[in-house]
């Protein structure tokens, strides 16, 4: 019921637009003045166009099941009807917003979700939008009386009108005919005052500020990580400081999540004892339905993925984490020759590595640390999800671990003052995985070292292991690994050859095939990751929100920078980058 009921709200609102722009039935306009005056006829037409607006703008809130946006709707309509009525005895669209009253008030059990969380941001966001709808509607206006105005009317000049009608100034066109001119600047006045309204009453209401980790929840969290650590490699980036996290009512088991366009988005496994994922993931779920969001989980383990199904998820595996276990590793052999060349060349290019844990550097080290590696990542901030903690150097992450490339010398380009002194060239940030391993969270370098440089960091990350206590790491995550795979194997099938070749071609924006050979050249064991999801209608959703929480794919917003190059910047390049 929802969608349809949205669709039908969003056609009455494009309905009360068209038939308060366009010319009524002249005997019923004959009649109405016999009733009412023609200034409350024009008035009506004009708040018609506010009311179409406003039912355009709620169409999408209702389809999420949201409670408001069904009073509103209901409020909108039930006014609807008594305009058409005014405006010109409209008894067609009168009936029919009566009619999709009634069907809402018998639905009203089904549009029972709770408002997301927001601030006073969304005064930004729903002032912009309704001055743009503002301005569409204003040039429709103009378009649909323009036979009868007066001399030349250019675009510019019909912009400038609209614009001065939203505050209340009669703008440079004249109209030959004053019930075209009346209405037009009725309207336009409407709909500046519903724009004025809407943002003072958001930027004055009491701000709900969406939630983050607690100083309690990161505390327990630290705990379950402290004991069940060694379960999950993603189970550190839990922590990131943009998620919010549901508890199970022992406190013995948690959901970390964040919400991205409607979704409520889950990374890894739930944290905590196995016994007590089932109390988390079903407040996840209550939480989710109640808010009307789309409940999701990237990158969950095969464990993981078996709970999620039990609560009522479908699971679909969708890529595999490279794991390289320490005590195995060898660059001998044939199938090692590529990496033991690169990691030749840059050792007698004269590069040296050091590796610590953070608790070792000094805060002013690491301050310059955290400073380069934003240098190297360039002006995009660096956001990621599930797989990236997003910061570095932090006082509490003591346990993570630094690998640091140096060069032979020259201008230190992490602060230091000699021009003798070696220059970082490269990192890697590890973030720990229980008590015997690491995950690597933040690969980058710099744009004109030599090649290679990667693959010296890591081997000399494998060769650093037993000193730090190490024995295995979770390198690069690579998205369908397996059909990559079978793809380029002999006898592949058309359609396995047609999806591999669809996947280099996306890697172009989203390194997709780099990332897997990158992974492959260390000849890792594979571990898959799973995406849960409700249904496969919600696949698209889930996508985007993905890749938007990933960074992938970053929406304009408003700021300082040109929109020009915001836009360039909608996807982001494949350049330094966090681990997956």
């Amino acid at each position: 019921m929802p969608p349809v009921a949205a669709a039908l709200v969003f056609v009455a609102g494009l309905i009360d637009i068209v038939s308060a722009v366009t010319p009524g039935w002249r005997s019923r306009l004959d009649l109405i003045r016999q009733i009412l005056p023609g200034s409350i006829s024009r008035q009506a037409a004009a708040f018609t166009v506010v009311v179409g607006l406003l039912l355009l703008l709620l169409a999408r809130g209702l389809r999420r099941r949201k409670r408001r946006a069904w009073h509103g709707v209901v409020a909108l309509l039930t006014a609807s009807v008594v305009l058409h009525v005014v405006k010109g005895l409209d008894y067609e669209e009168a009936a029919a917003s009566a009619v999709l009253v009634g069907g809402l008030l018998l639905a009203r059990g089904q549009f029972q979700a709770k408002g997301d969380p927001s601030t006073r941001w969304r005064a930004l966001r729903v002032g912009t939008t309704l001055a743009a709808a503002s301005v569409t509607i204003g040039m429709l206006l103009l378009q649909v009386g323009g036979g009868r105005l007066l001399g030349p009317h250019p675009l510019s000049v019909q912009f400038a009108h609209v614009v001065d009608g939203l505050v209340g100034i009669h703008g440079p066109l004249r109209f030959s005919s004053e019930r075209v001119s009346d209405l037009v600047t009725r309207t336009l006045l409407s709909m500046g005052l519903l724009t004025i309204s809407a943002v003072v009453y958001l930027v004055l209401r009491p701000p709900r500020p969406r939630p983050k980790l607690s100083d309690d929840d990161i505390a327990g969290m630290r705990a379950l990580l402290a004991c069940h650590g060694d379960a999950d490699s993603l189970g550190y980036f839990a922590l990131r400081a943009d998620k919010t996290v549901v508890w199970s009512a022992t406190r013995k088991a948690c959901v970390p999540y964040r919400v991205v366009s409607g979704v409520m988005l889950a990374s890894g496994d739930p944290l905590g004892d196995n016994e007590a994922w089932p109390g988390a993931i079903r407040e996840f779920l209550r939480i989710a339905a109640e808010h009307a969001w789309i409940p999701a989980v990237i990158g969950c383990s095969e464990t993981g993925g078996k709970a999620w199904e039990r609560a009522g998820l479908s699971v679909l595996e969708f890529g595999d984490e490279a794991v390289i276990d320490v005590a195995a590793f060898t660059l001998d052999g044939r199938d090692m020759r590529n990496v033991r060349q690169a990691v030749g060349r840059v050792e007698r290019a004269g590069y040296t590595c050091r590796a610590l844990r953070m608790r070792d550097l000094p805060a002013e080290e690491r301050a310059r640390l955290r400073a380069q590696a934003e240098a190297w990542r360039g002006t995009e901030t660096e956001r990621g999800f599930s797989m990236a903690l997003g910061r570095i150097g932090a006082p509490a992450d003591g346990d993570c671990v630094v690998l640091m490339a140096f060069d032979r010398g020259g201008d230190d380009s992490a602060g230091g003052e000699g021009g003798c002194e070696p220059r970082l060239r490269a990192l890697l940030h590890f973030v720990p995985w229980g008590h015997r391993g690491l995950s690597l969270d933040l690969m980058v370098r710099d744009r004109t070292a030599d090649n290679g440089l990667n693959d010296f960091l890591i081997v000399s990350a494998v060769r650093a292991a037993a000193g730090l206590g190490v024995e295995r790491l979770s390198l690069n995550f690579a998205f369908f690994r397996a059909a990559l795979e079978r793809g380029q194997r002999l006898g592949a099938g058309p359609v396995t050859r047609c999806f591999r070749s669809l996947l280099v071609f996306l890697s172009r924006w989203f390194q997709i095939d780099s990332l897997y050979r990158f992974n492959a050249k260390f000849r890792p064991a594979w571990s898959p990751r799973y995406v849960c999801f409700p249904a496969n209608r919600n696949l698209p959703r889930i996508a985007l929100a993905m890749l938007e929480a990933e960074a992938f794919l970053n929406w304009p917003r408003l700021g300082a920078r040109p929109a020009a190059h915001r836009l360039r910047r909608l996807v982001r390049p494949a350049s330094a980058c966090p681990r997956r």
